[in-house]
């Protein structure tokens, strides 16, 4: 059964990189799907070590925010941003700066796929009715929303698992995370205004764009949610449990079907996480993971410095793709340090900006794109990604040094 699972596993991560399985449509959480329900039917796992492998509290946590984030869609709130931002900056240097800016500030707070899944199609219509080259705003919006995220353990979902599982203090990490956040926004701005240049001396067109139903006492009361959530991750009571209480109270509406919010929730993402959880929790049982992990101690290799976090974390979220990677390292790696969590939040996130692929929020806004006829290419978002993000990770590396959180 050792070799089985050990075949298993290595198929299913191979998938992981590819992102499909070649000649046909299964994405990711199809792949992880089959590979637990294989494990299930032969027998691999008992009932009770697949439950037992399963981390409930951050699948709920993930749930209830992606619900708050119905809720202020529902509200017209993205869609009014979206088209402000497209219409309101005069010049082009600071449109793109004002589509980072809100892109990272909403992506802090609210999942970060959610906020480009909706703000992208707006986005894209407004700069074209300005006759403007939407391309550079787009890598904009994706390299924000990522590291915007990292600011926060609510940002993005491998951030939800790392602060679930680590049981990593809120408010602590944000104040920590925010000072690298912060300047890889700055300096996403900087490539980006540097490679694409020319298309930033377009002179925009006064275009009138039909404005957008917005529902203000819905976003009073989307907004009052995520302050009152806020509030509850400073008290003792569980962020899962803070998350679903608020989730409960938002699809309560005279207006908006609960269905509707509810229909919002990422069921292929929760998948993703339960089967990958039961995948990695047989192969965990075989104790091949454990004598790995002795190796890479015995040899100084564990990430548990700067430099080999952030190689990992490059790696890792451009090959097999974050959310898999932090689940298994989560995983094999018992009793990691805190500090390395708060190292794997940050690093593992800001290393998504690296190539187009190197996170779900990057394909999200290239897809949406697409559909508009915007065609973001693997090679364009190289251009500013790669520097941009090599730099991210030399500042958080600095910063997690400087302030004795990793050895180098």
């Amino acid at each position: 059964m050792t070799t089985f699972v050990t075949i298993l596993f290595c198929l299913t991560y191979l998938g992981m990189a590819a992102g499909r399985v070649p000649g046909s449509r299964i994405d990711r959480s199809g792949i992880a799907m089959i590979a637990a329900v294989v494990l299930v039917a032969t027998g691999a796992l008992s009932n009770g070590e697949i439950l037992g492998s399963i981390h409930f509290p951050t699948l709920l946590l993930l749930a209830g925010l992606m619900v708050l984030s119905a809720r202020v869609r529902a509200s017209g709130l993205y869609d009014a941003l979206a088209l402000w931002i497209a219409r309101s900056a005069g010049r082009p240097l600071p449109l793109l700066a004002m589509t980072i800016a809100i892109t990272g500030l909403l992506s802090a707070f609210l999942v970060n796929d959610v906020v480009v899944f909706a703000m992208t199609p707006l986005l894209c219509s407004g700069l074209a009715a300005r006759n403007l080259d939407p391309r550079p705003y787009l890598f904009g919006m994706a390299a924000a929303s990522n590291a915007g995220s990292a600011a926060t353990l609510i940002g993005n979902p491998q951030n939800i698992l790392i602060g679930q599982i680590g049981g990593l203090d809120f408010w602590k990490y944000l104040g920590f995370a925010a000072v690298p956040a912060l300047a890889a926004h700055v300096i996403s701005f900087a490539c980006i205004a540097f490679v694409w240049r020319r298309s930033l001396e377009q002179v925009p067109d006064d275009a009138i764009m039909e404005p957008r139903t917005v529902d203000r006492q819905e976003i009073a009361v989307s907004c009052g949610g995520l302050v009152v959530l806020l509030v509850l991750f400073a008290t003792p009571l569980p962020r899962e449990i803070s998350a679903l209480l608020v989730a409960a109270c938002l699809v309560v509406s005279r207006k908006i079907p609960s269905r509707q919010f509810l229909d919002e929730i990422d069921l292929p993402l929760i998948i993703l996480f339960a089967s990958l959880f039961i995948v990695i929790g047989a192969f965990t049982a075989t104790g091949l993971p454990q004598v790995g992990m002795n190796w890479l101690a015995e040899a100084n290799l564990l990430p548990e410095t700067a430099p080999l976090l952030a190689l990992f974390s490059l790696a890792a979220s451009n090959t097999i793709g974050n959310v898999p990677a932090v689940v298994l390292l989560l995983q094999i790696w018992q009793d990691i340090p805190p500090n390395v969590l708060t190292g794997l939040a940050i690093l593992s996130t800001l290393a998504g900006n690296l190539l187009l692929v190197g996170s779900l929020a990057n394909l999200i806004v290239a897809e949406r794109a697409q559909a508009f006829g915007v065609e973001l290419s693997f090679r364009d978002h190289a251009r500013a990604g790669v520097p941009a993000t090599l730099a991210s990770l030399a500042v958080a590396c600095l910063w997690l040094v400087g302030l004795g959180y990793l050895p180098v």
